[in-house]
């Protein structure tokens, strides 16, 4: 039934880095790791320095990070036999551009025609999270609907901060490199699926994009599993906050589920969507955010305090309260990975470090945690 939150299954998609352990940059050797693994686990990105895994879809977030971990896991054991590293961030720290070439594939060579520098620059990775649900109409109508949602997910992802060297004085940098193709940013209203399509349509007579996959929004119905695909997050180097980010997504949806099934309006403007997508890019967890319930500027963890308190009618339908909340706590005492990373920065001032922290907070895959083994959970109030 529409709404309810234990029934829809959740599933994953990662990005990751290939680095070379010698240097600490990007290395364009993925296809080394690809020739060893299953292809309908693991594919090919746009660089040849990037890996994606996909997940099995799950209705519990337990088997879901164990199947991610699992997945990083095998990755990882592939690399450390080539003498090769896997990040999972936002953006490189250290990269040579001029070194790194598309993959070859005859999508990724016209994409490299027809868009130059925004391809030769797109070394960014994201976390990708789907959600069931089945009626493509209600597919497209949650995935507007949920937009003014999306930037705090965006800020308990950041993990973007250094671009080719230079700190960035963002969380997200990665956001705001997407945000240069011509169809990234919020979803606007459709009425229908076949209205949507027909925009996809529109852009592909057009020329200005080649096929249904560069729809770039940062939530759209994906075009091909029954889902709502929540794109707008970086790479997650902590497995925990892909687990946090989906269980609240997850709730996200099912709670627009039910009120479009209840008749239920729900005004979006995009303009201050934008707004807030900004300000999470730029701040993270350690600033302010613009809180989605009347658009005002707040502290980052009580907005997402309120987000999760917000949502708990489904955390608890779907079995998930006790380990999100729990979850919710660990990521506000740790911050983001943009802190992180700047924080091991300052240490000794080298860009290394950065990424031999984020190799070992993505090497830490391993999930095997009761639920509940947090410290209670904290509320916005207190």
């Amino acid at each position: 039934m529409a709404g309810d939150a234990g029934s829809i299954r959740v599933g994953v998609e990662e990005e990751f880095h290939v680095v070379s352990l010698d240097t600490r940059r990007l290395t364009g050797h993925a296809d080394l790791l690809l020739e060893q693994l299953p292809p309908d686990r693991f594919t090919h990105e746009l660089q040849r320095s990037m890996v994606e895994s996909n997940s099995s879809p799950f209705l519990r977030l337990d088997d879901l990070a164990r199947d991610l971990g699992d997945l990083r896991g095998r990755l990882i054991g592939l690399a450390d036999e080539a003498g090769l590293g896997i990040s999972a961030a936002g953006s490189p720290p250290l990269v040579d551009m001029h070194e790194l070439k598309v993959s070859p594939d005859p999508r990724y060579e016209q994409m490299l025609s027809d868009y130059q520098q925004l391809t030769r620059e797109q070394l960014i990775c994201g976390t990708h999270v789907h959600a069931e649900v089945d009626d493509p109409d209600l597919a497209v109508a949650v995935a507007h609907r949920l937009t003014p949602w999306l930037p705090p997910l965006l800020a308990l992802s950041a993990s973007s901060p250094y671009w080719d060297g230079d700190d960035t004085g963002y969380a997200s940098y990665r956001s705001l490199v997407w945000r240069r193709w011509p169809t990234a940013g919020p979803i606007a209203k459709y009425d229908s699926a076949a209205e949507y399509q027909e925009m996809i349509k529109e852009l592909i007579r057009s020329e200005v994009i080649s096929d249904p996959g560069m729809i770039y929004y940062d939530i759209r119905p994906s075009q091909h599993v029954p889902t709502v695909e929540l794109r707008i997050c970086d790479s997650c180097p902590r497995l925990e906050d892909i687990v946090l980010i989906a269980g609240l997504f997850r709730a996200l949806v099912a709670r627009e589920l039910e009120a479009v099934r209840q008749g239920v309006e729900r005004e979006v403007h995009l303009e201050a969507v934008r707004a807030a997508t900004w300000q999470a890019a730029r701040s993270g967890l350690e600033g302010e955010l613009i809180d989605p319930v009347g658009g005002v500027p707040r502290a980052a963890p009580m907005v997402i305090r309120r987000l999760v308190e917000g949502l708990r009618p489904q955390l608890e339908e779907s079995a998930d309260w006790e380990l999100v909340s729990g979850l919710t706590r660990e990521a506000l005492a740790r911050g983001s990975s943009a802190a992180r990373q700047r924080q091991a920065f300052a240490r000794r001032g080298r860009l290394a470090d950065v990424v031999d922290l984020l190799l070992a907070e993505t090497r830490a895959c391993e999930w095997n945690r009761p639920l509940g083994d947090s410290p209670p959970y904290r509320s916005a109030a207190s």
